[in-house]
């Protein structure tokens, strides 16, 4: 009796989880004599083990014997009819399951419940006691007085679990919520829910998957054990515990992602337990975040599931706030867009019109017609600055120009800056006319294909100084027009090759036309590219 109350109050003393467990099985050992002894958790569904912590067995044996048990057998009576059980013969129990390969022999039995209120947590399960001898009345009392001290000592010790586990719930929502006001960008505002979220569940691995343009799941972040091995990896959608997640919008879970028909593992570290949620991007689109353990934990518990799932509406408010806040800085861009390009069309396309007008009229009253060509010239410059403008305001107010990919104006301009290195000069590129928001994405690639083709020419073969290229798409937007003229050497009376024929290739397949002449000094080549809108 001493020995049983010395248990009891060792019992109360830890409030680890873990611990606790350990100790009643070691407890119920020592006093009932038992050469093995264990406790089986039963699992969320109430019909199997969801933890199984043994005592007497050396980690040689359990890794030979293999997986845990699940709640068959002997086991499964005792969850099925949850009161104390004694056998002198377990094997000859007509509910015996036998045991695996490598296990140990046992002949005797005693089992017993542990409730927490009116709930079954789990088993004690004791076989073999020593001396050969069978379990007997006593040995029942023990173990029954022993458990429930063992339902007390489980119900403090998941209290206290779960007031740690609100109490960092709280902390990391608070970092959470100061990282959105902060206006953090939306990766690091993620990587903090899986940070936080792996950490408050005692998961290995946390990932957040985001939906991808071609319907798969895209990890977008990951923290923990294997993470570089899994960032950027692609799931999907059908087939996946994650991708399941997000079809159904409600969490999904597995004991065991190696073994279970909806999953595919994501590689990286042997994880075995595994809970998906919802990630709700907006009313159309759902992610997931996926938390894993190691294989041979235990799975995550309903409490868990529903704390991750509160994580995952939180990285929902994050992903929502970023979009907003892109939102409000394109819309602010965009009226500063308006704005300059108003003033520019209001403003400086005015005075230099003015100032061009001015200067015309005062040619007339020059005499000396050096003088009154070097005017001339300013006016022409003058001209040809108000056409900069105008293609200036057309691209400040094309609104679309990088949604679904770069801009043409910006991907011409690269292409003219790349040819610079080669030519040893910068040329001289002028674009008229709203090609942004007219020119098909596949007429594009034409256009710059040519571009490059004819900037390379020039480079290996006209020993030019200076290159105008000029693309424009007149009124009517029904063509666009692209001149690359430079001052080289010219063509001469060679005939076309390699990349020219391949210049004329590309304007035939587009039902345009392709001209090559010299300059409009004599000098040099001028290459003209047409092609309708309608063509590409």
């Amino acid at each position: 009796m001493h020995a049983l109350l010395t248990a009891v109050m060792d019992l109360g003393r830890d409030l680890d989880l873990p611990q606790v467990l350990r100790s009643i099985v070691e407890a119920a050992v020592t006093l009932t004599e038992a050469r093995y002894g264990a406790l089986g958790v039963i699992g969320d569904d109430g019909a199997g083990l969801s933890q199984f912590v043994t005592v007497g067995m050396d980690a040689e044996v359990e890794t030979r014997i293999g997986p845990a048990p699940c709640g068959q057998g002997i086991l499964g009576e005792l969850i099925s009819h949850p009161s104390p059980l004694r056998l002198d013969n377990l094997t000859a129990h007509p509910n015996s399951y036998g045991f695996p390969a490598h296990h140990p022999p046992m002949r005797t039995f005693l089992g017993a419940p542990v409730r927490i209120r009116d709930e079954v947590f789990g088993n004690i399960y004791l076989t073999e006691k020593r001396g050969g001898g069978s379990f007997d009345a006593d040995d029942e009392a023990v173990l029954t007085t022993l458990s429930i001290a063992a339902g007390v000592a489980i119900d403090n010790a998941r209290l206290y679990e779960e007031s740690r586990r609100r109490e960092h719930r709280l902390e990391a929502l608070g970092e959470i919520t100061r990282a959105l006001l902060a206006g953090i960008g939306t990766d690091e505002v993620l990587r903090i829910v899986a940070r936080r979220a792996m950490e408050v569940a005692d998961a290995d691995l946390a990932t957040v998957l985001l939906p991808t343009g071609s319907g798969d799941l895209v990890v977008r972040v990951a923290h923990g054990e294997g993470a570089e091995a899994v960032r950027g990896a692609v799931l999907p959608v059908a087939g996946s515990l994650s991708g399941l997640a997000a079809a159904e919008r409600a969490p999904v879970v597995t004991t065991d992602v190696r073994v279970d028909a909806r999953a595919r593992p994501l590689g990286g570290a042997e994880h075995g337990p595994v809970v998906a949620v919802p990630l709700r991007v907006d009313a159309a689109v759902c992610g997931a975040l996926r938390l894993s353990r190691r294989t041979g934990r235990q799975g995550f518990a309903a409490a868990e599931t529903a704390l991750i799932d509160g994580f995952a509406d939180q990285a929902a408010i994050a992903l929502e706030l970023a979009r907003r806040r892109e939102e409000s800085e394109e819309l602010a861009m965009l009226q500063d867009r308006d704005r300059i390009a108003r003033d520019l069309h209001d403003v400086a396309i005015q005075r230099l019109f003015a100032t061009g007008m001015t200067l015309q009229s005062a040619t007339r009253s020059i005499a000396d017609p050096t003088a009154s060509e070097r005017v001339g010239r300013a006016v022409d410059d003058l001209d040809a600055t108000i056409q900069i403008i105008r293609s200036t305001i057309h691209q400040l107010r094309t609104s679309d120009d990088d949604r679904g990919g770069p801009a043409l104006r910006r991907r011409l301009a690269e292409t003219v800056q790349l040819a610079a290195q080669h030519l040893g000069f910068q040329p001289s590129l002028r674009i008229a006319g709203p090609v942004d928001s007219t020119v098909p994405e596949e007429l594009r690639e034409h256009v710059l294909a040519v571009t490059a083709e004819a900037l390379s020419n020039t480079a290996r073969h006209a020993r030019a100084h200076h290159v105008d290229i000029e693309l424009s798409v007149p009124d009517g937007a029904d063509r666009v027009v692209l001149t690359v003229t430079d001052d080289g050497a010219g063509l001469g009376s060679a005939r076309p090759t390699g990349g020219l024929l391949n210049m004329g290739s590309r304007a035939e397949q587009c039902g345009g036309s392709f001209r090559i002449g010299t300059g409009p000094d004599g000098r040099g080549t001028r290459i003209t590219w047409t092609a309708p809108m309608a063509g590409a």
